[in-house]
């Protein structure tokens, strides 16, 4: 007997999504390993440098075997092959070296940002962007205008970084499991990075309950230079594993619609008294991008601290528009 044949389904939409990541460095690199390998999406690589992108996306290509995927990740150096892309994040510029600010980085980096971003926008006029390079806030500024993009539809990534550094040190401090903590941050990523102790909890309880004022501040203050610590550490290089978790928790909302309550560098229209730039505060991420700012209640001295903040990063703004002689 002749095995019955039942009809073909119809086609159905096999469309994968698709994050394009600007900048094959550790970061980059990193990043398009924790999509891949956690099945989230189809990753496309690119780099200026020719062979580099390519060779590590067939690395992690001949990996997807041994780690169960069966996701696509090219490497390349022409922006054709990010079009379509759902989510466009960008990593691409220099790394900061022992003794450098963040903000010693504008002159170098801004070019870069606002060629990526607009050489990836035309490919993918729909993505959302999520900018990673340093001084981040500033850089986030400038791919906006840029791109002309909505604001909702470009965010920086600090704040998911800052919490997750403050949340392990809290963590080691107390002898607790990090699942069991939650931290946040407002402000820049840098030096006006502003923690909240009030709104940072330990399976609920307020961590002022948990340590006193000075201990706070240490590790507040460790959270600050959380990056500069592990640049001056390594010599050559900076931090990458926990940006990297840091941009797939962002990324990860996105796509799966999660409307996840993170913090990062939103821009902001009169919330916290701050109008016309970019700067770290809690926010819904979904599928739209920054879906609304959460406003917390501040004290006078938080206040006065976030608005310290924002003025930092207005007189960065300016820097970077001299540079690109936007003004």
């Amino acid at each position: 007997m002749n095995a019955s044949v039942s009809s073909p389904s119809p086609p159905r939409d096999r469309r994968q999504s698709r994050v394009s990541i600007v900048g094959a460095g550790k970061v980059g690199s990193t990043l398009a390993q924790r999509i891949a390998e956690k099945n989230l999406a189809d990753v496309v690589l690119l780099d200026v440098v020719e062979g580099w992108p390519q060779g590590v996306a067939l690395d992690l290509m001949q990996a997807r075997g041994l780690e169960g995927h069966d996701r696509q990740v090219v490497g390349t150096n022409d922006y054709a092959d990010t079009a379509e892309s759902d989510v466009v994040v960008v990593t691409a510029g220099r790394p900061r070296a022992p003794g450098m600010d963040r903000n010693d980085l504008i002159k170098t980096n801004a070019g870069i940002v606002v060629d990526a971003a607009k050489r990836a926008i035309e490919r993918s006029p729909d993505a959302i962007f999520i900018i990673v390079t340093n001084p981040l806030d500033v850089m986030t500024y400038v791919a906006w205008q840029a791109t002309q993009l909505a604001p909702h539809r470009i965010v920086g990534m600090a704040g998911v970084l800052d919490s997750a550094r403050l949340q392990t040190f809290i963590s080691l401090e107390l002898g607790v499991s990090t699942q069991d903590v939650q931290a946040m941050v407002l402000g820049n990523h840098g030096q006006q990075m502003i923690s909240l102790p009030r709104y940072c909890t330990v399976k609920g309880i307020p961590l002022p309950e948990l340590l006193d004022a000075a201990t706070i501040d240490r590790l507040a203050e460790r959270t600050r230079n959380g990056g500069t610590e592990i640049v001056e550490l390594m010599q050559r290089g900076g931090a990458y594993f926990a940006p990297a978790s840091s941009i797939y928790t962002m990324v990860e909302s996105i796509l799966a619609d999660r409307s996840r309550l993170v913090s990062a560098a939103a821009y902001l229209q009169g919330e916290y008294g701050i109008e016309g730039l970019f700067l770290g505060v809690p926010c819904r991420l979904g599928r739209r991008g920054v879906e609304q700012i959460v406003e917390l209640s501040l004290t006078n001295d938080e206040r006065h601290a976030i608005q310290t903040s924002a003025a930092s990063v207005r007189d960065n703004i300016e820097n970077a528009k001299q540079v690109l002689g936007w003004s």
